[in-house]
């Protein structure tokens, strides 16, 4: 039903009940004006409309059918314990000024007549309109658990397409590396097709532990359960050595443990992410990686400045964006300055509260 039907039956209904106790003329479409009026503000300001309609009904002796309605309204917007102080105020005083009213006419009604008009009139209405506004919340609480369990399961399915797809290239990457491993070669080329076999395989593990987790599996790592940490950074520089990146790993201040979870293997992402950018976008240029210990961060930074004028990296894309997410969660923060000729991928990770004491 429409509201201005609602509004219309509203007026209709309670002018008729008017008409009935004698009133006529232009105190009968007054009143009718009146009642049309705050039924529209019950649209915007239910309890305004709910307080309006508490007098009219005591003065009136009618507005019964507006007073249930406007009640009801107030029961369906009612969000705070202010709303709900003023609604058991606005009704506490319906009671008395009826029992008030009724004593001064010398005739005293029985006040559990009183107490059924208010249940009925504002009681159940506020009651009614709380219940469903209550249900409506349980269904969109509902409706979003479900839409998330939607969106998890079709993250999963393509954590499993990207497992089925990058698995069979790096199955095949890794079987045609360990054929050339066993393949009679030159010695300069030897450690290369061993740095290759060995990132290949890494890789794979690697991928099916990211997806076993995914699956709530949680398999272990090829070497355990810890993901690598600062103790692999100089083994990740050596091996983009040996790949070709000059790269200058520079330590300066005393080391100290990292606090936060997962705030070592951050800082190992942040140089690894670094690297990568560096091999790929600006082959050839010496890359720096620095760890400054300060007394209660570590400052992490990569410097790859770019050829002359080729292109930088863009800082758009979700390698970056994940790694910002993984530097966050470890209570560090990660910045990137990407300039004509500059790139520089910059992390601050805490160290732990006992060597910052």
């Amino acid at each position: 039903m429409s509201r201005f039907a609602v509004v219309a039956l509203v007026v209709i209904a309670d002018t008729v009940l008017l008409w009935l106790d004698g009133t006529v003329g232009w105190g009968l479409a007054g009143y009718a004006v009146l009642t049309a009026l705050v039924m529209t503000l019950g649209a915007r300001l239910p309890f305004g409309a709910f307080v309006v309609a508490v007098p009219m009904a005591v003065v009136s002796g009618a507005s019964l059918v507006l007073l249930a309605c406007t009640s009801y309204q107030a029961g369906r917007r009612m969000r705070s314990r202010g709303e709900e102080a003023l609604t058991i105020g606005a009704t506490v005083a319906y009671v008395g000024l009826l029992l008030m009213i009724a004593h001064r006419a010398m005739m005293p009604p029985e006040p559990w007549l009183v107490l059924a008009r208010a249940v009925v009139l504002v009681v159940l209405p506020v009651l009614a309109g709380r219940y469903l506004t209550r249900q409506d919340e349980h269904q969109r609480r509902e409706r979003e658990l479900v839409a998330e369990q939607e969106r998890l399961r079709e993250r999963l399915r393509i954590a499993r397409d990207m497992h089925d797809s990058l698995g069979q290239a790096l199955s095949l990457v890794s079987v045609q590396a360990a054929a050339l491993e066993v393949a009679v070669l030159p010695a300069h080329q030897r450690q290369g097709v061993r740095d290759l076999a060995r990132a290949a395989r890494a890789a794979m593990d690697e991928l099916h532990v990211a997806v076993g987790r995914l699956r709530g599996d949680d398999p272990p790592g090829p070497e355990g359960d810890d993901p690598p940490g600062l103790e692999g950074i100089e083994t990740l520089v050596a091996e983009f050595r040996r790949a070709g990146v000059a790269v200058r790993l520079e330590r300066s201040g005393k080391a100290v443990p990292l606090g936060g979870a997962g705030a070592g293997h951050a800082a190992y992402r942040v140089v690894q992410e670094g690297l990568t950018n560096a091999a790929k976008h600006a082959p050839g240029s010496p890359v720096t990686v620095s760890l400054d210990w300060q007394p209660d961060a570590l400052l992490l930074g990569v410097d790859s400045p770019a050829r002359g004028s080729a292109p930088t990296i863009s800082t758009g894309g979700t390698g970056l964006t994940g790694l910002a997410e993984r530097v966050s969660s470890a209570g560090g923060l990660l910045r990137v300055h990407d300039e004509p000729h500059t790139f520089r991928l910059v992390a601050m990770l805490p160290v732990a509260l006992e060597a910052v004491a």
